[in-house]
């Protein structure tokens, strides 16, 4: 494994949940203190500090300090690795499938022939 490999496995790791993805939306908006964050879910702050820390271990999302508040940024260069590598599988599973089918259309024609 590689560390490109690690990072990406923790980004859908971190995806996988959908507590997180509502989280990196909202975030998509602006940066959010933690209170903020939660307000829209029934669950403690710990509850969301729990998921803030996985976002943030796996680099989704970074926190700074304004005075008292430690708002979270989404940090979007980690999101489009995950993109980055969707596409490139999409491309390559689209490209075998479109193989697949014309080599099932060329069986069916030889069939008939």
């Amino acid at each position: 494994m590689t560390v490109v490999d690690d990072r990406l496995d923790a980004t859908f790791a971190a995806l996988a949940d959908p507590t997180r993805r509502a989280i990196l939306a909202r975030l998509a908006t602006g940066d959010a203190t933690v209170n903020e964050l939660a307000a829209p879910f029934d669950m403690t702050l710990p509850g969301v500090s729990k998921h803030l820390k996985v976002l943030e271990q796996c680099g989704l999302i970074s926190r700074t300090r304004h005075a008292q508040f430690r708002p979270c940024h989404l940090e979007g260069e980690r999101l489009d690795a995950a993109a980055d590598w969707i596409e490139t599988n999409r491309r390559i599973w689209a490209q075998r499938f479109d193989q697949l089918e014309a080599h099932l259309r060329d069986i069916q024609d030889a069939g008939h022939g």
